[in-house]
């Protein structure tokens, strides 16, 4: 036997404000229409819902064991009513996002937290890829928006590209690093130590390159590759190996005071932090809002970043820009 969930959801809010007309208010209907769905309800079941004569209305033990089912068909209803306001608004559904590794690691997790402690209804799903892998995946439709570095190559108008912070490289090395009280440092002094090498793939694997060429070497004594930042960390707290970062990397490690960075000037890229996203791709309300809180987050940081590196690392050089 089929029921009618509306005639279910009328009888258990008919009982639970104690009267048909109390009930259709509650519902938003009027009383005689209610009074014809209790009549045609206890028309299919064959048996009286209420129990004659007595006010407030008493349900029947079959009039109660259907109102609980009204009652979960209400709550559903809700709970449905809800999640479609909270997509609509942005505040609930999944998120999609891909980065590089030392970027999500430093920076962009801890923005992910802070989205989700504002939106706790909001699921993000992470993923570490390079540029390359997030071109294909962005067009594949698996993931919505990629964090990831970008110079001067040409994605095609199929992409769009919102920078959030522009390029900075720093020589990374330990707090007490030997290299930290010479002065001047020269070329050949980034030479006497070894090196950690970039993570295959990343475009810090052509940073390091570049510095190679700006010293005059061909090659350096890389003793460790291929770890997270945590592991990179690490490895220079317990040597005194140095590393190419983002310089925003390092700031976000620096209330740890585990390293520092070396005021050592290395050759720049040209290469911007940004959002990298599909235009044809059908975004959600909540990616939009994600987008934004992490747009928002790098207008507040980048201040930050600005005026700790001319304060406590170039020493309030006037060269000094904004960086990653």
């Amino acid at each position: 036997m089929k029921l009618n969930e509306r005639h279910l959801m009328q009888l258990a809010a008919v009982l639970d404000a104690g009267g048909v007309s109390e009930g259709a208010a509650l519902l938003g209907l009027t009383q005689p229409a209610v009074s014809r769905s209790l009549s045609m309800l206890e028309a299919r079941v064959g048996e009286p819902l209420f129990i004659k004569g007595r006010r407030p209305l008493r349900p029947t033990p079959l009039g109660a064991q259907l109102a609980v089912q009204g009652r979960a068909i209400i709550a559903a209803s809700r709970r449905a009513s809800e999640a479609v306001q909270g997509f609509s608004r942005g505040t609930s559904g999944l998120v999609r996002v891909a980065g590089v590794p030392f970027f999500m690691d430093a920076m962009i997790s801890r923005m992910i937290g802070e989205f989700q402690r504002l939106e706790p209804d909001v699921t993000v799903e992470q993923s570490y890829m390079n540029l390359p892998e997030m071109a294909a995946a962005l067009e594949a439709g698996q993931v919505d928006l990629g964090i990831v570095p970008i110079g001067e190559p040409d994605l095609g108008p199929a992409y769009e590209f919102l920078e959030i912070l522009p390029g900075r490289n720093i020589v990374a090395c330990r707090a007490g690093h030997p290299l930290l009280r010479k002065r001047p440092l020269e070329a050949q002094d980034l030479t006497r130590y070894p090196w950690v090498g970039p993570l295959p793939g990343s475009p810090l694997m052509s940073d390091l390159q570049m510095i190679l060429m700006s010293i005059g070497m061909t090659d350096l004594h890389i003793r460790y590759s291929g770890g997270s930042l945590m592991s990179v960390v690490n490895v220079l707290v317990e040597t005194d190996a140095l590393a190419v970062l983002p310089f925003s990397v390092v700031f976000a490690q620096r209330g740890e005071n585990r390293i520092t960075v070396l005021p050592y000037n290395i050759p720049q890229p040209n290469r911007s932090l940004g959002i990298l996203m599909h235009r044809a791709a059908a975004r959600a309300p909540v990616v939009e809002r994600f987008s934004g809180h992490i747009t928002t987050a790098f207008e507040n940081l980048k201040h930050v970043i600005q005026r700790h590196e001319r304060a406590v690392v170039w020493g309030n050089s006037p060269a000094s820009e904004d960086g990653l």
